[in-house]
């Protein structure tokens, strides 16, 4: 899941990549894609909202402030669980989907400072039910592309997985555009000049992150000594 999450309440059904052979139908429980599990998905999405939204309110007691800043969750629609498959060679069936793609359940959680991302994978790791499958700390190892993110595969129960993916607002920020400019446009122009571009800028914004929470910290030092924060600039 390294592309765009759609929030709740934007229309998760998609369309066919080939409607001839594989015809959408309006309801997407109905999908032979899902293997009748559409609302067992749905479920396991909102109540990973649910765990999430719940650790924000004990975080925010315990610190005194919330460590996200916003909070989305989507279930994979048909047409783009197919067009995965196609991509990871994987049969486009509900057994071969549920095995192989664990991002069809996706959580983007933004959080406002570099060390919270840290924080809440550490809390959503120790939810009840939830097993850590595999992570990828796209933050300390940046692709080459500049992007920056905290991916976690989780399975919940024993049974169902799912993907968290957690990162500041910068990162957020940047991914977005990123998205928009490269992937939903076809790009004439000097592709390596246009690469080097977001490339540059993802490290501004990384540099931004580090002297955002370098002054939080200065801020949180100043409060529990009961001192000013002194700026020579």
């Amino acid at each position: 899941m390294t592309g765009t999450i759609e929030p709740q309440g934007t229309d998760e059904r998609g369309t066919s990549l080939n409607p001839g052979v594989h015809p959408q139908v309006e309801d997407p429980s109905e999908d032979a894609i899902y293997g009748g599990r559409y609302q067992d998905l749905v479920a396991l999405k909102d109540r990973l909202l649910a765990d999430v939204d719940a650790l924000r309110v004990e975080l925010k007691a315990e610190r005194g402030d919330d460590p996200v800043a916003h909070l989305l969750g989507r279930v994979k629609g048909p047409a783009s669980l197919r067009e995965k498959c196609g991509r990871k060679g994987v049969p486009a069936t509900a057994d071969a989907a549920f095995g192989r793609i664990h991002d069809i359940v996706g959580v983007r959680v933004v959080c406002t400072f570099l060390n919270d991302v840290y924080l809440m994978r550490d809390r959503i790791a120790r939810l009840p039910g939830v097993k850590v499958v595999c992570e990828k700390d796209y933050i300390r190892h940046v692709k080459p592309n500049g992007y920056r993110s905290y991916h976690m595969v989780v399975r919940v129960d024993g049974d169902l997985c799912a993907e968290f993916q957690l990162r500041t607002i910068s990162q957020d920020t940047w991914a977005a555009l990123e998205h928009q400019m490269k992937y939903k446009h076809d790009l004439t122009g000097n592709l390596a000049l246009i690469t080097a571009e977001l490339k540059r800028c993802a490290d501004e914004l990384a540099s931004t992150d580090l002297s955002m929470q370098t002054i939080r910290d200065m801020i949180r030092s100043s409060d529990l000594s009961g001192g000013d924060v002194r700026c020579d600039c």
